[in-house]
């Protein structure tokens, strides 16, 4: 079973600057790389400030502050990660993008290296078939915000070999999450189950109920701790209708057909928490 000491993180969002901190803090060497500048610095300051907060909580100590801020490195270059035993890619969902990534990192990786993927829907067959290195790609689907939430979905391609898996799952295990095993079917486990509710909330705004109405439904007759619409815009409208999209597409049911209202948001540019509006203003 490979050896995981050092892991690079492609993707200096919210999800990859999440994934990159709890690396770091869990004792791992961690790279954090994104191809736009801005983005790199942006998600590495704004994890020296999750740290610097969780201090002053009294919920880590200034010594783990600085054993995290030790370990993590932001990387000028994908040719650092080199060195990595284990690279996560969290960037857009768009399957040629992606493969372009995997072809790239192929050249740059050890040759006993996993390629993981942070996908929300995309097949992990088709990322590993993209490969030179098919048994040693899976899915590594962790929640957001990455920090909190427990779990991560982990998804095994035709080709996903067992030492990856077994490699793959004591990592998540040592960063504190509890995996589950998903089918590498459109949206795993969590998507296929939790955007069509998300839709079907839309439809109920679509029909005239208040938004708030909805939401407290949910939160106080099935004990989430979100109601539908604000994790939707928590989430992103955008990011939402691209996962419906694909549950509609490959699995051909008319039950994940995208909620028309929600298209429109999305035409309209209000996308959620991130661009200041969505079914709520921020």
């Amino acid at each position: 079973m490979p050896d995981i000491k050092t892991i690079g993180v492609i993707g200096a969002g919210q999800m990859g600057a999440g994934i990159a901190h709890v690396a770091a803090a869990s004792g791992y060497k961690c790279l954090l790389w994104d191809a736009q500048t801005p983005a790199l610095d942006k998600g590495y300051k704004g994890i020296c400030t999750q740290l610097k907060k969780l201090v002053e909580k009294q919920k880590i100590t200034a010594e783990d502050e600085k054993k995290t801020l030790a370990n993590l490195k932001a990387a000028s270059s994908l040719k650092e990660f080199a060195s990595c035993d284990l690279a996560v890619e969290a960037i857009i969902e768009n399957v040629d993008i992606k493969l372009k990534l995997f072809a790239e990192l192929d050249t740059i990786l050890p040759s006993s290296a996993i390629l993981a993927s942070n996908t929300s829907s995309i097949s992990i067959t088709r990322l590993a078939a993209g490969t030179k290195r098919s048994s040693q790609v899976i899915g590594m689907h962790f929640m957001n915000p990455v920090p909190v939430m427990k779990l991560v979905e982990l998804i095994r391609g035709l080709q996903t070999s067992d030492d990856t898996y077994a490699a793959t799952k004591a990592c998540a295990e040592k960063m504190g999450k509890t995996t589950v095993l998903a089918g590498d079917g459109p949206g795993f486990i969590v998507n296929r189950i939790l955007c069509p509710m998300i839709n079907e909330a839309i439809y109920l705004l679509q029909e005239g109920v208040k938004p708030e109405d909805i939401d407290n439904a949910m939160k106080l007759g099935t004990n989430q701790p979100m109601g539908p619409l604000t994790l939707a815009d928590f989430v992103g409208l955008d990011t939402l209708l691209f996962i419906l999209q694909i549950l509609h597409r490959e699995l051909g049911e008319d039950k994940y057909r995208p909620c028309p209202l929600l298209v429109k948001y999305v035409e309209a540019g209000w996308l959620g928490k991130k661009t200041g509006r969505g079914f709520y203003s921020y």
